[in-house]
């Protein structure tokens, strides 16, 4: 018996239509977050709109809020697939190394658990790496209700930056992006080599000695503007001068002898970087305020 519709087929064979099937992925993203509840709401959302197929991984870095439970929710409701991986070993470069094991697609890209992104991020992220050949690359921050003239300055800021300085790294881990096989071919993620703050820096680092860096022009996202409680994670003004300062060729010199040293002396490592402990006496339920 044959149906009379379309692409003709015996009845108890599958049904074959010429429809193509959908792109593969050309993207993974990685969100590392450690009690993160109250925001991983927003930045799943916006990452769900985007306009292109991307990959997601989650990795608890032994999360005690129930961050793990809430991103979950947050992924059925918006029908986002996504892959769930429990890293127990503290701070943010583990969590990444355990994501980047995971990645098959050629371009990944590092997000943050408080920040929004555009609707067009990967788009625009892999026109920029194309367009320079680039092997790495980072957005601009705008605040949420930016206007176009603050779009527009706070661009030209990092291309003029980029000009100057464009082997350094020009904006944080919530806004960073690479090629894969490039990270690879760099060490990827690794808290033996860099178990430190100021981890973007680092990994930037080594991508600029295989490649351009790309940073600005479209590619941009809206980090939240949250609270701190915890010492500053930032360098001082003689390390950033130092920074710099120092050509291409010493600045194995810079971060592995000099900086490093330093950090370790303020006890500055990845896993600092989790303590929020303005938290611990509100009560969220996965982003939203309980109520008396």
């Amino acid at each position: 018996m044959l149906y009379e519709r379309g692409d003709v087929q015996v009845w108890d064979s599958p049904w074959e239509t010429d429809a193509p099937s959908p792109p593969a992925p050309r993207w993974t993203v990685l969100i590392p977050f450690f009690n993160e509840r109250t925001l991983l709401d927003g930045t799943l959302a916006s990452l769900a709109a985007q306009d292109v197929p991307f990959n997601l991984i989650l990795i608890d870095n032994a999360s005690t809020d129930g961050s793990a439970d809430c991103a979950t929710a947050a992924c059925d409701r918006l029908g986002l697939a996504f892959t769930l991986l429990l890293d127990r070993r503290p701070g943010k470069v583990n969590a990444l190394q355990s994501g980047l094991a995971r990645t098959r697609t050629p371009f990944v890209a590092t997000c943050d658990a408080d920040t929004i992104y555009p609707t067009d991020y990967l788009r625009q992220a892999e026109s920029m790496l194309e367009a320079k050949q680039a092997v790495a690359g980072g957005a601009y921050f705008a605040a949420s209700d930016a206007t176009i003239e603050d779009h527009r300055a706070a661009s030209a800021r990092m291309a003029r930056a980029a000009m100057l300085l464009p082997a350094q790294c020009h904006t944080g881990g919530a806004g960073q992006v690479f090629r894969t096989d490039a990270l690879r071919r760099a060490g990827g993620f690794d808290a033996a080599r860099w178990g430190y703050v100021l981890e973007d820096h680092e990994i930037m680092h080594r991508m600029a000695k295989l490649g351009p860096l790309a940073h600005g022009g479209k590619l941009w996202c809206s980090p939240s503007p949250r609270e701190r409680d915890r010492d500053s994670i930032r360098w001082t003004l003689t390390e950033r001068i130092l920074y710099h300062a120092t050509p291409g060729p010493a600045r194995d010199w810079f971060f592995y002898d000099f900086l490093a040293r330093r950090l370790a002396a303020r006890r500055l490592t990845s896993d600092r970087i989790r303590e929020r402990q303005f938290y611990a006496d509100i009560d969220f339920s996965c982003g939203v305020p309980r109520t008396a």
